[in-house]
């Protein structure tokens, strides 16, 4: 870096913001003993532009004469090598000659005599000569461009821009705001909007602001797509919204709260009816009274009968009550 190039750059004036900033990291990359020659890849990269654009304003640079791009070849391999950028401030600068375009005349001095129709071209001006602005001719190895170039030995394609098929960009067949109004005309119809307009009490030939057009539309769609209500359920909670407000709301966002409030009512009736009734309870047992007389059919039956179920007490009172006889408990190994 030369704190000198720099300077040099910075002092400069009548230049465009971003062809400065190239002509700055030109400068930054200048060694007073080898000169400037960094790679395109990374003049972009230091500039964050891109290698047409950065071709761009190198070349505005050379025609007003703040530099001369030398390019290098290397004499064994006869690649590429990084472009030598000869800055302005260095000793024995000259800044790169203007010669005609061979097409057209560009570059000819007033009053001075056409090549073209000479058929004589200036020797060696292919090396010196400056793009035509309108047929581009005098581009370099180095230049990025829409024009063909020879590739590079290292890469097998061509380095050059490849310009767009249809750079012109057609115009939308519809506007946007129309767009968006047909949408809103398929989401909610005609008939709706007018119902509802009508449960609100609103004159269709004198609505508010906020009623025309296709937003509102929108709004009401949104009620029925993000709170799940029903067009017939929208109009239904507009009429009951007049009891509260007997006012015609200003506009559809005036009746948010209320289609809130009407889905989730319509939340809490679809609860409900989910929900399953609850089972009758079963009938309590009765509970047994005589104990005695419970004993004695359990004795007097075929059914199984522990030794050890039937105490003494009970069956001295079944005994005075008559309930059983001494043979039968006898018989069921009561004792």
């Amino acid at each position: 870096m030369s704190h000198e190039a720099t300077n040099w750059a910075i002092k400069q004036r009548g230049l465009k913001p971003t062809t400065k900033i190239v002509l700055w990291h030109l400068c930054d990359r200048f060694n007073p003993d080898y000169g400037c020659f960094p790679s395109q890849d990374r003049l972009a990269h230091d500039c964050e532009i891109s290698r047409s654009t950065l071709n761009d304003h190198l070349g505005q640079l050379e025609t007003v004469g703040l530099l001369r791009r030398v390019p290098r070849l290397d004499p064994v391999t006869k690649r590429q090598l990084p472009t030598r950028y000869i800055l302005g401030f260095e000793p024995g600068f000259t800044p790169v000659a203007v010669v005609p375009c061979p097409e057209i005349g560009h570059g000819e001095d007033e009053g001075a005599e056409s090549t073209v129709d000479a058929g004589v071209s200036p020797p060696d001006a292919a090396a010196d000569a400056l793009p035509c602005p309108d047929f581009g001719h005098g581009i370099g190895a180095e230049a990025v461009s829409d024009f063909p170039a020879d590739p590079c030995p290292e890469n097998p394609e061509s380095r050059v821009r490849i310009s767009d098929t249809n750079p012109v960009r057609e115009p939308l067949s519809k506007p946007v705001k129309e767009e968006e109004d047909a949408q809103a005309r398929a989401a909610i119809s005609d008939e709706v909007f007018g119902d509802l307009l009508a449960a609100l009490g609103l004159d269709p030939a004198a609505l508010p602001g906020w009623w025309q057009g296709w937003p509102p539309r929108l709004h009401i769609q949104r009620w029925r797509d993000e709170l799940g209500l029903t067009e017939a359920e929208i109009i239904a909670a507009a009429e009951a919204s007049r009891q509260e407000h007997p006012e015609p709301p200003d506009g559809p966002k005036a009746l948010d709260r209320a289609m809130q409030r009407a889905a989730q009512r319509k939340v809490e009736d679809a609860g409900r009816k989910r929900r399953k009734p609850k089972a009758a309870p079963a009938p309590a047992a009765k509970p047994i009274t005589d104990l005695p007389a419970f004993y004695a059919d359990l004795v007097n039956s075929d059914r199984y009968l522990p030794v050890s179920a039937i105490s003494n007490t009970m069956r001295d009172a079944m005994l005075a009550r008559g309930l059983v006889t001494a043979e039968r408990l006898r018989e069921r190994g009561v004792r």
